[in-house]
């Protein structure tokens, strides 16, 4: 007798109970040996006045069932609430974020129909670390943060994917030729590890002009491997150009926990109507189903899925009067999947998941590394320049400073405005101030942290506002930092 593997279950908001409704009703139906543990998070948790979204007891289900199905959740507007989908990726250690984009042709509208690509997105760091700041009154930032490990343990996964599901290449995207040093080591682990995989074919696109090629010939693209804010915007586009983000499932993987869900949003718009299409569930429950070990019931629900669009069943979002014999609703579309379990398509090729041949993957990242030599030469210090003093007499008052280090650069959003600047009316309430320990880049000298002290001590006797300081280091004797523009 099989055993039922416990999992948590989050209804969520707007259609996310009806969507999950008709989606726990196919899998008792393809008797799928579960073990369901019902949470309440989003709307009500936030509204309960947990700004996460998730109260402690349901962090209890997930850490003992370790596995998560979750309908989309609705963020109240306004400040102080925190994205539950972030929370719970980042808590959980949910690092890879994967998603298929397949075209479901004729029955599903696109024009690409030969399409079948997976993302794999880095689901922890970049941007969405979400660390922001309010540096002036007009200027705001974001950090990106990109790590070694992090880089490694999500382009490891792509290519162990890739040879798993017998995939023949992964892709990367990126944006190194702008951004050297985030993107630069993402793009530069991706060569490093694509070199352990002689069978698998690798390449990589600059970001913008490969998620054209995706919009026009995702043909091209078997797997995708990239960073986290890139792979949000690419499977969403990736989605659309498949036929429908209604269609696209998701799942979110660690090496302990993992969580599945559709790609869409709660559309609280059509909450309660019984017009929502579930397949965007179902397709996450599916993916769930490979990852707990039950291969063969995953594939028994997708081929009747499969079946059901051949038939012409379909929910009003993807109805046409080409292909569409009858236009259904949420559940009576769960009813006709549950109808042809057992069937296989036609127009389709039938799937097949072999048991045990998809055992979980784990990627830590992280390979020993011999630590560089870290020198610190210098330091970036920000300003609020509310009376825009020039940035002419910005380096005069700041040269008249008794102080190790040279001012070097005056700089406004990575743009040099000083020494030697054409720029007519540069942008001055946000100055940085760039002071190393030598103008000749191979000629720096280590400091010590008490110079970049004094030298603050010193500015702020000026009455000026240090907004933010960054130290500027070599590593083995290569820049840490990059050069602003112009100079």
């Amino acid at each position: 007798m099989a055993i039922n593997t416990p999992i948590t279950i989050a209804y969520g908001d707007g259609i996310g109970p009806e969507i999950m409704q008709a989606t726990l009703k196919i899998l008792e139906a393809a008797q799928a040996h579960i073990a369901p543990t019902v949470i309440e998070v989003g709307e009500k948790a936030y509204l309960a006045g947990n700004t996460s979204g998730i109260p402690d007891t349901a962090w209890q289900s997930l850490i003992r069932t370790k596995v998560l199905l979750k309908g989309p959740i609705t963020t109240p507007q306004g400040g102080g609430y925190k994205s539950l989908n972030v929370t719970i990726r980042k808590t959980l250690g949910l690092f890879a974020n994967v998603r298929p984009c397949v075209a479901y042709a004729p029955y599903v509208a696109t024009h690409c129909p030969h399409m079948n690509l997976v993302i794999i997105r880095e689901n922890e760091e970049d941007t969405y670390s979400g660390i922001e700041h309010r540096g002036t009154d007009e200027v705001y930032q974001c950090l990106k943060l990109i790590s070694r490990p992090g880089s490694e343990r999500i382009v490891h996964y792509a290519f162990e994917y890739a040879r798993k599901f017998n995939r023949k290449k992964v892709t990367c995207f990126s944006k190194d030729n702008i951004m050297k040093m985030t993107d630069g080591l993402f793009h530069r682990v991706f060569n490093e590890i694509a070199a352990e995989y002689p069978d698998i074919q690798h390449e990589h696109y600059i970001v913008d002009i490969g998620t054209a090629f995706i919009a026009t010939n995702p043909e091209r693209f078997d797997v995708i491997v990239t960073e986290n804010l890139y792979g949000d915007i690419i499977s969403d586009v990736a989605a659309l150009v498949a036929g429908s983000v209604g269609l696209a499932g998701s799942a979110n993987i660690g090496n302990q926990m993992a969580m599945f869900e559709a790609i869409h949003g709660s559309a609280p718009d059509i909450a309660g109507k019984d017009i929502a299409n579930p397949s965007g569930l179902l397709l996450g429950a599916v993916q769930m189903l490979i990852h707990i070990n039950q291969p063969e019931t995953a594939a028994l629900i997708e081929n009747a899925w499969l079946k059901t669009l051949e038939d012409g069943i379909h929910t009003g979002d993807i109805y046409s009067q080409a292909f569409s014999k009858q236009k259904v609703g949420t559940q009576a579309f769960a009813a006709a999947v549950i109808e042809r379990l057992g069937a296989t398509p036609h127009h389709f090729t039938p799937v097949e998941y072999k048991s045990g041949a998809y055992a979980k993957i784990v990627c830590y990242g992280g390979r020993p590394k011999i630590r560089s030599k870290k020198t610190l030469v210098g330091v970036d210090i920000f300003i609020d320049n509310p009376t825009d003093i020039p940035a002419d007499d910005l380096a005069h008052q700041l040269q008249a400073l008794k102080s190790a280090l040279e001012l070097i650069v005056i700089t406004s959003r990575g743009l040099k405005i000083w020494p030697d600047s054409t720029i007519q009316d540069p942008y001055l309430r946000h100055a940085c101030c760039r002071f190393q320990s030598g103008t000749a880049i191979k000629n720096l000298t280590a400091i010590k942290h008490d110079a970049i002290i004094q030298l603050l001590q010193q500015i702020d006797a000026l009455g000026w506002d240090v907004i933010k300081t960054e130290n500027l280091y070599t590593f083995d004797g290569e820049l840490g930092y990059t050069l602003a523009q112009g100079q």
